[in-house]
């Protein structure tokens, strides 16, 4: 399995933390092979060729059975197309597991005729395309129409927060990178709005980015005293910020399936989203959540004083959140999904 630095920050590091602590890579004997590093472009490079290395070695003297790469947009799709590709080389099954949010935009938009050709021979050439959900698998389908795709959510444990006595009112956790396709700047403008009604609101920035301009447009909108920002958190600390806030709110444009807001509903938070990407096929409007269009600040402040002002709705919304995890989302039952297309290409390999 490839994918990037288990210790590092991102979306894919929390599925690969997942499969690690429910003894996935285990029990399938995978070998994790890191294509990508934190820190300076020397150390980039030196974690990428040693990953050349490394699968070259597996092919050659292990012959896997399957080569499964999670890959995000850019120079995450990059490395992990090139390692796909030498796998192939060596006749190994392989497996493109796409994690991106606006992987269609990057296909679309930003890659060049010889770029968009290599994306759509990756898709095509692989054994196995996982998309995070139907909404994925229909644009990969029409973009490479020879892929063949199986889909496989993202998933959480539900076991990960459980107390709720820690929740504080008018505490909204927003966990991911604070950047503009995030939607951290409409989140600014609807705390802002939302300030002259409720006074002690505190918006809690949990993620990296370009933190210091987020800290800029807060003082420029008179909201210094009403956000904090925490940066990049993991473990412990993210259960508690998970416990502590009472609403979670993610307003991106563009999503994969995203691992934070599956987090949040394991804990039973009442959430506000946007139903970009994978997330429409997991939040109803009213039911398990609160969907706002993206882009909308005046939207999202009137969905976060709408819960701010209504706790019987938070818990409701909470708690149905919680049951959709735990009928569709929970690592057992996704993971169990995963291990039936291991063993079938397992099988496939082995004929």
């Amino acid at each position: 399995m490839i994918g990037t630095d288990p210790l590092g920050q991102g979306g894919i590091t929390s599925v690969v933390s997942v499969l690690v602590n429910e003894g996935f890579l285990q029990k399938h004997n995978i070998k994790y092979i890191a294509s990508h590093a934190e820190g300076g472009l020397v150390k980039k490079l030196a974690s990428l060729g040693k990953s050349i290395f490394d699968v070259v070695s597996m092919c050659v003297f292990s012959k896997p059975s399957v080569v499964h790469a999670h890959s995000a947009c850019d120079s995450s799709f990059i490395r992990k197309s090139l390692l796909l590709a030498i796998a192939r080389v060596f006749k190994c099954k392989t497996i493109f597991h796409l994690h991106a949010a606006g992987f269609d935009q990057y296909v679309t938009e930003e890659s060049g005729p010889l770029m968009q050709w290599w994306i759509r021979r990756t898709l095509e050439k692989s054994t196995k395309v996982i998309a995070l959900s139907d909404e994925w698998a229909d644009f990969l389908g029409q973009y490479a129409p020879r892929a063949d795709i199986y889909v496989v959510p993202n998933s959480v444990r539900l076991d990960l927060v459980s107390d709720h006595k820690k929740e504080v009112e008018g505490r909204i956790l927003f966990l991911g990178r604070a950047e503009e396709r995030k939607g951290i700047f409409e989140l600014l403008a609807a705390i802002a709005q939302l300030k002259s009604s409720w006074p002690a609101i505190k918006l809690v920035i949990a993620g990296d980015g370009d933190l210091t301009v987020v800290q800029r447009k807060a003082e420029a909108l008179g909201i210094v005293k009403n956000i904090e920002i925490l940066g990049w958190i993991k473990g412990d600390q993210k259960n508690e910020e998970l416990q502590c806030a009472s609403i979670f709110t993610l307003p991106s444009y563009t999503e994969g399936l995203p691992m934070s807001m599956l987090e949040a509903m394991s804990a039973g938070k009442a959430i506000v989203v946007t139903p970009v990407g994978g997330i429409a096929s997991v939040v109803n409007d009213q039911i398990n959540g609160l969907l706002i269009p993206p882009g909308d600040a005046s939207a999202l402040a009137a969905a976060l004083g709408r819960l701010l002002g209504d706790k019987q709705l938070r818990s409701q919304l909470g708690a149905n959140a919680r049951n959709t995890i735990a009928d569709r989302y929970s690592s057992p039952i996704v993971l169990e999904k995963l291990s039936h297309l291991y063993d079938e290409l397992s099988g496939i390999a082995q004929s």
